[in-house]
């Protein structure tokens, strides 16, 4: 997998869990963990537990995730994120295999999106309307 899409994928599908992944152990975060149960979160938690030794070892990668957590919509900060994975996984090849084959599963599973502007749903998502692309206009 081409490691800039494979960073792309990790943070994006990791987005909306950074805030859990990074409270493990706490009240709260078990708690939440109870309600995000599933694959989905079974996914998460899998390429957490082999990117988190990398990342706390790396102050500019925790930075990174901290900022991203904090304010998920501020570009800059996730295109800061997504430059301290891509060096993570440059730096360790056993590293980016295993995050790319848990990627590919989650894939797989239909948990984590794939390619430019995929959307990815879990569950049920009856009535729900989805548009992606630029320039749509909805209705008038």
């Amino acid at each position: 997998m081409d490691p800039a899409q494979l960073v792309q994928s990790v943070t994006g599908f990791l987005s909306p869990f950074w805030p859990y992944l990074l409270k493990a152990g706490e009240k709260a975060a078990e708690e939440a963990s109870e309600k995000l149960e599933g694959k989905a979160w079974d996914t998460a938690k899998a390429l957490w537990d082999k990117l988190r030794p990398k990342v706390e070892a790396k102050p500019a990668a925790q930075e990174a995730v901290q900022e991203a957590t904090k304010a998920p919509a501020n570009a800059d900060a996730r295109a800061a994120l997504r430059l301290q994975l891509k060096k993570l996984l440059a730096e360790d090849e056993a590293l980016a295999r295993e995050i790319a084959r848990l990627v590919e599963e989650g894939q797989r599973a239909g948990v984590i999106a794939s390619g430019e502007r995929a959307v990815a749903f879990g569950g049920d998502v009856t009535g729900v309307i989805v548009i992606t692309g630029d320039g749509n206009v909805m209705g008038k």
